[in-house]
């Protein structure tokens, strides 16, 4: 492991001080006078899967008030691959209403968020998942987070394997501390003669976070290039064979620092299902030693290979794999959507893609979603499989229950809310942005859905309403809804102010490109009335938008992080 730097950031400094992770959690639960946690507490909260924040739209009016901020925690619930009982999805759904705003998030890495716990609550929420198997260690922090993996469980016996692969990832690279136990759990502290290990970590555990998913082609649903590590399944016989390995993929950025980019990950090549577990921990343990551990806008593994040259950061790999990569397999995306309505699998069971619009289950303005949804898990003995677009997949219906579970849909109308979309809408992600984020400068999920209903009048006005644009808008440029490899990317700058991107690859194998700056409502829908109204005469067949607006001369393609301002 590589010796610690004299320059270490603040945050290396709390990690190192922490004893695997312990800090002063403890005093900051127990301490009654304020609803936060100490200082550093917020940074190791993380590791234990929660963020600590404020309501930003009464912040001024406690503050005149003389009162402190509304302090609440964000809880990030694992789920490998995305794949939950109905058991687990009726007790997170419970969990919401007894400690939580009453609404669950599901996130673009397939994982659920409960929002608003308060401190004096956070230790029986995280008790109340796990009893039912979840967990949130490693939902945030430096740490490898949720691992994706594609959700088409009707595909093929290949989709079963991958997600076994997935999970085998996600114990691999679990912390081993035992605090997160300890604290929440009611374990056994350490006897003072007894130490924590971290056998892949080490004390100072990763110098950023770290980002694992797998997708079946055709499908990229998990958006691979975006991603620490991207493995793309490669079948033969419909058996799964091995994975083609990418590197160094990721999307943050920060306004102002032309340094600082959004990346996709590069080809590093093709190895074995055998071997998969030891070629990622290398990737792993190669980024713990070489990684920046001064500058944390600089420490993700993006900016590490581009540091150290692609061929050299994969000699390293292979080195402490004990290994050489083989010959990519040849492969094609095709988008980076989920499927929606019903289909049949291989094995004869039933499975149906439904539209959640930005992750939010919740019973809101007369559509009762989480109300529906409760009543099928009540019903429904398969899976309910959180996509890499905030999307649900019911799955492995049996064929008897298939009528019952339609029926409680139809009657709630998800299935309107699914089907009568524009394929736009469909194509939609968004970060939670504001009022609860404390990076936002601007709104993203709650208002993009008023956006996308303007930016239907114009779709069907050249007759693209089904066409399927994929758009996603953040609060700020962190990347959290990907917004950099959609056809039209919104980001926040300021209050009802966005930066448009364009150009990204409609399959996600290439970046957008900033196309206009500081644009508010009415300029955001006259610059796409112009884009639409070319579009809609000047396409050739079957071609994407992100294509169009490169082939004719909007934005240049980006097919390297690194150019990605230029």
């Amino acid at each position: 492991m590589a010796e610690l730097t004299p320059n270490r950031s603040e945050v290396e400094i709390i990690k190192d001080k922490s004893q695997y992770l312990r800090g002063t959690l403890v005093q900051s639960l127990d301490n009654g006078i304020t609803g936060a946690l100490y200082p550093d507490d917020t940074q190791l909260i993380k590791f234990h899967g929660a963020y600590q924040q404020t309501d930003r739209d009464i912040d001024s009016e406690r503050k005149t008030q003389k009162l402190e901020p509304l302090y609440s925690l964000m809880i990030r619930i694992r789920v490998p691959g995305g794949v939950a009982t109905s058991k687990q999805w009726l007790r997170m759904d419970d969990l919401a209403d007894r400690y939580g705003s009453g609404t669950l998030k599901l996130t673009t890495r397939q994982a659920f968020q409960l929002h608003g716990v308060s401190k004096r609550n956070l230790k029986s929420a995280i008790k109340g998942f796990n009893e039912v198997l979840l967990d949130s260690i490693a939902g945030c922090g430096d740490v490898n987070r949720n691992v994706m993996c594609s959700v088409n469980p009707q595909e093929s016996r290949v989709h079963a394997a991958v997600q076994k692969v997935s999970e085998d990832l996600s114990r691999a690279f679990t912390p081993q501390t035992t605090a997160y136990a300890e604290i929440w759990l009611g374990g056994k502290p350490l006897h003072k003669d007894e130490t924590d290990e971290e056998p892949i970590y080490g004390k100072t555990y990763l110098p950023r976070k770290f980002k694992i998913a797998l997708a079946v082609p055709p499908q990229n649903d998990t958006d691979i290039y975006a991603n620490d590590i991207g493995l793309v399944a490669v079948e033969k016989n419909g058996e799964l064979q091995g994975f083609n390995v990418f590197a160094g993929g990721g999307l943050g950025m920060t306004f102002g620092m032309p340094d600082t980019f959004p990346r996709l990950a590069d080809p590093l090549g093709y190895v074995a299902t055998s071997e998969i577990l030891n070629v990622c921990e290398a990737i792993i343990t190669t980024q713990r030693d070489h990684g920046d551990r001064e500058n944390r806008k600089f420490s993700r593994l993006k900016y590490t290979i581009e540091r150290l040259g692609v061929d050299a950061f994969k000699a390293e790999v292979e080195k402490r794999a004990g290994l050489d990569f083989q010959d990519l397999h040849a492969f094609h995306f095709e988008n980076t959507g989920d499927r929606y309505g019903w289909s049949v699998g291989y094995n004869g069971l039933y499975h149906l893609g439904l539209f959640i619009e930005s992750g939010r289950v919740a019973d809101a303005n007369g559509y009762l979603l989480r109300t529906a949804l409760r009543e099928v898990a009540q019903v429904h003995d398969g899976e309910f499989r959180l996509t890499g677009n905030q999307n649900l997949v019911l799955s492995n219906i049996a064929p008897e229950k298939k009528a019952e579970i339609e029926n409680i849909l139809d009657q709630y109308g998800v299935l309107d809310k699914t089907f009568k979309q524009t394929a736009l809408r469909q194509h939609s992600l968004a970060c939670v942005a504001l009022n609860t984020c404390t990076l936002a400068f601007a709104e993203a999920e709650r208002y993009l859905p008023t956006l996308l209903d303007h930016v239907e009048v114009l779709l069907r006005k050249y007759g693209l309403e089904t066409e399927p644009i994929n758009i996603r808008m953040t609060g700020c440029p962190n990347g959290c809804a990907r917004p950099y490899l959609a056809e039209i990317g919104l980001i926040g700058r300021g209050p009802g102010r966005y930066n448009l991107y364009l150009g990204a690859a409609h399959n996600g194998e290439r970046l957008n490109k900033l196309y206009q700056e500081q644009l508010d409502e009415t300029g955001i829908l006259n610059t796409l009335d112009a884009l639409f109204a070319d579009f809609s005469k000047k396409r050739l067949v079957d071609e994407h938008f992100g294509d169009f607006v490169i082939r004719n001369g909007y934005v240049k393609a980006t097919e390297q992080g690194r150019y990605f301002h230029d």
